[in-house]
């Protein structure tokens, strides 16, 4: 019994056109013609068709595929180049799930980086705009030490400093700058990055350095602004600074 190109197809599971293309590269061989000139196909055409199938399902590039069936030394390079390009698939659709997972548990959290452990409940917007900012910047170290950090409880201080209106009076900014600046002193001292975000970036240091000023003076009001230039005013002298 012999099969017409288009039963050879459905048989196969694929199109007409398909395995006709592949008469075309040569992958597939032209089987012997009928009297009246039509081809006809057989069982091994079949088997050959299948098994092409099959590797193209696997995701075996069509140029490859000679090679993975005569097994020759490229072959177990081939399927493990491609195996290795699988589990990079799989981890990356996975990783996608968790992030939708997390959207879909909390559609705040879609304003924080991928994979930041941490409730935008807890955080001020300005602080997770900042954090998405830096994370088109900053390391996944640098990323994981300031998840770190925002782990602990937020002070009283960070509190009024988020709460800053833009008309806050010079006196509250100076008490508000002295008592963050101990708390700065020590974030730099356990996270030493802190105080060089650029030994941390993943960018030029004019590119961070632009990145970093332009996030601050759009995610902070001037109030806060002016708090954050006295604690490094006070970083920068050496002697601690008290209450």
């Amino acid at each position: 019994m012999a099969w017409s190109t288009s039963q050879l197809a459905e048989l196969a599971g694929t199109t007409l056109k398909t395995v006709r293309h592949y008469h075309k590269i040569g992958l597939l061989d032209e089987p012997e013609r009928a009297v009246n000139g039509y081809k006809r196909y057989g069982v091994k055409d079949l088997v050959r068709l299948l098994r092409i199938r099959r590797l193209v399902a696997l995701g075996v590039p069509l140029s490859d595929i000679p090679s993975v069936e005569a097994a020759d030394e490229s072959a177990e390079q081939i399927l493990r180049a491609l195996d290795a390009e699988l589990a990079a698939s799989i981890e990356r659709q996975q990783r996608m799930r968790r992030e939708l997972a997390a959207i879909l548990d909390n559609r705040g959290s879609i304003d924080l980086p991928a994979d930041f452990k941490a409730s935008p409940d807890d955080l001020p917007e300005a602080q997770r705009s900042l954090l998405l900012t830096y994370s088109s910047i900053l390391t996944p170290a640098a990323m994981s030490a300031i998840q770190e950090q925002l782990s602990a409880p937020r002070s009283d201080v960070a509190a009024r400093f988020e709460a800053l209106t833009p008309d806050a009076p010079e006196d509250v900014r100076r008490q508000i700058a002295r008592r963050l600046a101990p708390e700065a002193r020590k974030q730099q001292q356990d996270h030493p990055f802190l105080g060089d975000l650029e030994a941390s970036s993943r960018r030029g240091g004019a590119t961070t350095k632009s990145v970093v000023a332009q996030a601050l003076v759009e995610f902070y009001n001037e109030a806060q602004l002016d708090v954050l230039r006295r604690v490094h005013v006070l970083l920068s002298q050496d002697d601690p600074v008290g209450d």
